[in-house]
């Protein structure tokens, strides 16, 4: 086994949880890829979900119930995609594939007011690429995306990457650069990074991160371009809390997962009620 599959062996191994139960998964495909169906109701509401894993490890069942928690409060399903992973796929293969699969939700005739959008860490940042892309190629938004421990800083400039080594208890910086580096392959890490991308008609934000993450400063700063741009952002810092601490079963992390869920079913609500 290489170096590359046993720290995805691993990856799967530390966070793959059972299906919830009152949750059908089934397998599909979305934009060429392979996905992973959850649903609770019969309605027509979609989540599009990112896994993270750092753009290299994870997959759509290594992270399903972090989709699966927040589909329970939509009328509709979950789609996690398994999109294209570095070093074999670098940049920009994973953002080519969500494109993709948002593409083809559309395509079937779906109104993009009962889409949202959600990720975890490089999921996160797909997803803001995601929507900057399809907007920038002319395509209806979202509803919302809720953007768990975002990691949309490729140049690794955040000044959390400083204050909060040997905090983190996750991750190094040279971890995550060395990560960065397999996705980016000799691509400039400047335009494949989300954080520094015209922002303006995003459609509403929830961002989650925890104060003890290296990454806490993408966040951060992620949340204050959306608010320049005039986006509706909400960032909420979960004191003393690791990256993607909705991966636990904490009081905190079921809190999270809850306020994001119904933060989605809000905004989709909203919509439905425009239109």
């Amino acid at each position: 086994m290489t170096a590359i599959a046993e720290q995805r062996a691993h990856f799967a191994s530390l966070f793959t949880r059972p299906i919830p139960a009152g949750v059908e998964a089934s397998e599909t495909t979305l934009g060429g890829r392979p996905a992973l169906a959850l649903s609770t109701a019969a309605g027509g509401d979609v989540l599009l979900y990112f896994h993270g894993g750092g753009f290299v490890v994870g997959s759509a069942r290594s992270t399903a119930h972090l989709p699966a928690a927040l589909v329970r409060h939509l009328d509709g399903r979950a789609i996690s995609l398994d999109y294209r992973l570095a070093p074999e796929h670098p940049y920009p293969a994973a953002p080519d594939d969500c494109l993709a699969a948002y593409r083809e939700l559309l395509d079937s005739g779906l109104d993009a007011r009962r889409v949202v959008f959600a990720g975890d860490s490089a999921g996160a940042a797909l997803a803001v690429t995601t929507m900057l892309r399809a907007r920038d190629a002319g395509l209806p938004l979202p509803a919302a995306a809720v953007l768990f421990s975002p990691a949309v800083d490729l140049t690794v400039s955040g000044e959390t990457m400083r204050t909060k080594n040997g905090v983190d208890p996750i991750f190094t910086p040279d971890a995550i650069a060395w990560l960065f580096g397999q996705y980016l392959d000799g691509a400039d890490a400047h335009e494949a990074s989300p954080l520094f991308g015209d922002l303006a008609g995003l459609p509403p934000l929830l961002i989650q991160a925890g104060s003890s993450e290296l990454l806490l400063d993408d966040a951060v700063r992620l949340a204050g371009h959306a608010a320049s741009a005039e986006v509706a952002v909400t960032l909420e810092v979960a004191p003393r809390q690791p990256h993607v601490f909705q991966h636990g079963e904490s009081p905190e992390a079921v809190s999270a997962l809850e306020r994001a869920g119904r933060f989605l079913a809000t905004r989709l609500q909203n919509q439905k009620e425009q239109s």
